[in-house]
């Protein structure tokens, strides 16, 4: 039964992710917390691989479609998204293992989540001053800096990827969405060698993997579709509409743990 909650939970997570560029985990894990079937380091773990699947299917549909990618962007972008995913999942393990109970760590990701979804709302619906940064320097910090916070939250990628994106380099929305799922592809990657190299896989029940797997497929097919189609008004509205529908669970999931 779970199984197949969390196989509809990820076809509609990584079809809206893709669309908007946040990769599904932001829908993925606080519904996951929400349903409470498993541990947070599992859920973590489970999102991670639906929103990489997902990015793997989005960016070689997108290739397919005639999608046109600035490849020196790209690469300085995943090569801080790399270092960034590696830091992030350590510092979650270091996590895990200074905290005596898990909930406290779950908390923090649901409170880092929240600032990152308020700021991501505020900055796509009031249009804030944009930058046009150019340097390496630049493009390799943000990747980074998105690397760390979604392998770090476990959200894969998240609202901030685009907002960030978008403030630094002055990206219209649906440019910003596709690099931010080729962010998602590196930072997720590095996150799963980096769980096969400290701690393994044996503590995850790896037959869901079978839900999870061809969901994020299906998922990842549906929103790069769905993503040429749509206007960039339109990707605008659902993103905020997503936003909003997150930080609404993320808020509730906070406010069960604490009370």
């Amino acid at each position: 039964m779970i199984a197949v909650l969390y196989f509809c939970v990820i076809i509609f997570a990584n079809t809206i992710g893709a669309v908007s560029g946040m990769g599904g985990g932001v829908l993925i894990k606080p519904i996951f917390d929400l349903i409470g079937a498993h541990s947070v380091e599992a859920i973590s773990f489970y999102s991670t691989v639906a929103v990489f699947t997902m990015s793997v299917v989005s960016t070689t549909r997108q290739l397919k479609l005639g999608t046109k990618f600035d490849w020196k962007i790209v690469g300085w972008l995943s090569a801080g998204s790399v270092l960034g995913g590696i830091l992030g999942n350590v510092t979650f393990e270091r996590l895990l293992a200074f905290f005596s109970e898990a909930f406290y760590v779950q908390l923090l990701q649901i409170a880092l989540t929240i600032a990152t979804l308020i700021f991501a709302f505020l900055f796509v619906k009031y249009e804030f001053k944009t930058y046009m940064f150019t340097t390496v320097y630049a493009y390799l910090l943000c990747g980074m800096t998105l690397g760390f916070l979604a392998s770090l939250l476990g959200i894969g990628g998240g609202p901030i990827n685009v907002a960030l994106l978008m403030l630094l380099f002055s990206f219209p929305i649906k440019d910003a969405t596709v690099y931010s799922i080729c962010i998602i592809f590196c930072s997720q990657l590095a996150k799963l060698v980096t769980i096969a190299t400290m701690t393994g896989f044996e503590r995850y029940d790896l037959s869901m993997l079978l839900a999870i797997i061809p969901a994020a497929v299906i998922g990842g097919l549906f929103g790069a579709q769905l993503s040429n189609l749509l206007t960039e008004k339109k990707v605008a509205l659902v993103f905020q509409g997503v936003v909003f529908l997150v930080l609404m669970i993320n808020l509730y999931n906070g406010w069960k743990i604490l009370f």
